[in-house]
């Protein structure tokens, strides 16, 4: 809704629709119902309303089907009061829709406690385990001692047969 005006309608219906819920209808299959968002489209025909419903003890299901038949009632005496608070010609229609939202988010809370639980699982089987190979795998230069070293590259520096380096030895030709 990039619209300016639809979104302060959308707001507007919000707020009348909450107080209408909360003060003057008294229907009692009207559950505890919070109003979490209201869209409109963008010529104002229509706007619909999201709602959630909070159960108090008994079934969800049931609770949120008698809630929405309460609403589907008072549907006209709401779009009356809307029409008369915002004071615009033409009056959206109300559409009610249960909003998703909590379910998602409990859904979502549920596979974090899953993760949660796997994760100190892991941790558990984890703890005393040591790592199948060296302490620390990765090659470093060797530290030993300059005597070793050079004791080292002169062996490898000697080769068998005449001197490589082009110093010539005196050879009697006679």
């Amino acid at each position: 809704m990039s619209n300016p005006r639809s979104r302060r309608i959308a707001d507007r219906i919000q707020v009348v629709v909450a107080e209408m819920l909360e003060r003057r209808i008294k229907d009692p299959r009207l559950g505890f119902v919070t109003v979490t968002d209201v869209r409109v489209t963008g010529d104002s025909q229509h706007a619909t309303v999201f709602y959630t419903v909070l159960s108090q003890g008994g079934s969800d299901a049931d609770e949120a089907a008698a809630s929405a038949a309460a609403l589907e009632s008072a549907k006209g005496l709401l779009r009356s009061e809307v029409g008369k608070q915002l004071g615009i010609r033409h009056v959206p229609t109300l559409e009610f829709v249960q909003d998703a939202l909590p379910e998602s988010a409990r859904a979502i809370e549920d596979l974090l406690e899953r993760v949660r639980a796997s994760d100190a699982e892991t941790l558990a089987r984890t703890q005393g385990a040591s790592y199948a190979g060296e302490p620390d795998p990765y090659k470093k230069p060797r530290e030993d001692d300059e005597d070793a070293a050079d004791d080292a590259a002169d062996d490898a520096g000697a080769v068998d047969g005449p001197a490589v380096d082009g110093a010539s030895e005196d050879v009697d030709r006679s």
